[in-house]
């Protein structure tokens, strides 16, 4: 069976992108949230998840703006593990007091497999109950469709392609054998080639691509409005965009006819028979609540 969890980063960045996100999750095909515990509007984003208790809720962890330059300091000694290590538990536990039920973990701009990052949260997170992790193992099928469908963008399409590849190498360096992972994920991930340019034909042909297991598909609805507009984020219209995509029934339907059920990282948690990374196999039926 093909399953997709479909996430909305950035829950708490504003109150508009919390107001599309729950709707993403009411009338779309957005099953779980990634909330920004330091963000300005977290308090909203808290207010509006324990009123939508289906809604699966992971943490969001910012560390920084710039993984390539925390590398660079990281590297010179300028940043220490132990301070990293204080804020990610600062983070946990800030989400845990807001009463939500915290899944998974994964990171603004993908720090979360920043090597030195990732092993402290696999070690930390576990500790506070949160048993899965965001896999940056991405997949861009289609890659040469999306270049040729967004001819203005394609310097910006071929930099998130960079990204995404050197997410994947970093995962693969750094993510421990299966046998000794302490944490869930799911098999396949998407959304880092496609980040601002995810429209219906690269929803088509992620569609296409998946296999029989458990994947995520990362996408950012929103809203524009001044509090968006005074956010350093390159995706503002790009957010409209994609809350119009995930929110159509063409995108429902299209779900329907490849056969893919929508899931959440909670059901991924509650369907291993075992606690460790790559157990999607065997699920009973049923999608989120």
């Amino acid at each position: 069976m093909k399953k997709l969890i479909v996430t909305a980063d950035d829950f708490g960045l504003t109150e508009r992108i919390n107001e599309a996100i729950v709707l993403a999750y009411r009338n779309g095909i957005v099953t779980s949230a990634s909330l920004m515990v330091n963000a300005p509007a977290v308090d909203s984003a808290v207010d509006l998840a324990l009123n939508n208790p289906g809604l699966d809720i992971g943490l969001h962890l910012y560390i920084t703006d710039d993984p390539f330059k925390f590398v660079s300091a990281f590297l010179r000694g300028k940043v220490r593990s132990a301070d990293v290590e204080r804020e990610i538990r600062a983070q946990i536990e800030k989400a845990l007091a807001t009463g939500l039920q915290i899944t998974h973990v994964d990171g603004h701009k993908h720090v979360h497999v920043i090597p030195p990052i990732l092993k402290i949260v696999r070690r930390v997170a576990p500790l506070y109950g949160i048993k899965a992790i965001r896999s940056t193992m991405e997949r861009t099928p289609q890659i040469t469709s999306l270049l040729q469908g967004n001819p203005k963008s394609r310097v910006a399409i071929l930099k998130q392609w960079v990204f995404g590849k050197t997410a994947s190498a970093a995962w693969r360096w750094s993510w421990p054998p299966k046998a000794e992972a302490a944490m869930m994920t799911p098999d396949d991930f998407y959304g880092i080639a496609y980040t601002g340019f995810l429209d219906l034909r690269a929803l088509a042909s992620i569609a296409g691509d998946l296999r029989p297991g458990v994947h995520e598909l990362m996408c950012h609805p929103g809203y524009v409005d001044d509090q968006l507009c005074r956010t350093p984020t390159r995706l503002r219209v790009q957010r409209e965009r994609e809350l119009a995509l995930v929110t159509s029934r063409a995108a429902r339907d299209l779900i329907q006819r490849a056969g893919i059920e929508l899931v959440s990282y909670r059901d991924l948690i509650h369907s291993c028979r075992d606690n460790i990374v790559g157990v999607v196999r065997d699920r009973p039926e049923g999608g989120v609540e």
